[in-house]
């Protein structure tokens, strides 16, 4: 039986707050999916209101079935909704992924490396998992730039839901030996814990 209480962990780096979504967010997260230069490399066109519903909730529920998840990205100086950044790896994924959205707004200024950062190293440090993999279409360059920041490197070509995708990725090992952050720079993690 699965608790109703779920402990979401809250990740702080210099600029950003990592969050639990909470149903207060979905006009920004409905906002974030409706806009064609965000979904422009998911193949799927804007989403619908009903759409971004859907995926929200499905976001929830990856943290309760698995304790991983997507958390919203927080401006921490303004309160500002910049995007997902996070963990997905539902039944038939090809590993325990990475993954990135942000509003264009925010685009080029960082905030995307910093919180993946922050989400890699909880991966490696905490959940203790082996591999990370971030899939990515070959003409995301921007998302290619934040892989390579971050220390994955390509592992190769795979097709995923009928499109050819890059499969870039990092080892537990390699990330601990080559690219874990002194104690005094880790991201700040505290525990939320979310009622449903």
């Amino acid at each position: 039986m699965l608790s109703h209480m779920v402990k979401i962990p809250t990740l702080e780096t210099q600029r950003l707050r990592l969050r639990p979504l909470h149903k207060e967010d979905f006009e920004d997260y409905a906002a974030l999916y409706a806009d064609p230069e965000v979904v422009r490399h998911l193949g799927t066109g804007p989403w619908d209101r009903g759409r971004a519903w859907r995926h929200m909730v499905f976001v929830q529920g990856h943290w309760d079935f698995t304790g991983t998840g997507m958390w919203v990205v927080e401006h921490k100086e303004t309160g500002a909704f910049l995007g997902m950044i996070g963990f997905a790896a539902p039944e038939g994924w090809p590993g325990f992924e990475l993954a990135w959205i942000l509003a264009p707004r925010w685009w080029g200024q960082g905030y995307a490396t910093e919180g993946a950062r922050a989400a890699l190293d909880h991966a490696f440090t905490v959940l203790e998992k082996d591999r990370v993999i971030s899939l990515i279409h070959p003409e995301n360059r921007a998302s290619i730039r934040v892989a390579e920041r971050i220390g994955e490197s390509l592992q190769g070509r795979i097709a995923h839901f009928g499109r050819e995708m890059l499969c870039y990725g990092l080892d537990r090992k390699t990330y601990l030996r080559e690219t874990v952050p002194e104690a005094d720079e880790r991201p700040a993690v505290r525990t939320a814990v979310w009622l449903i």
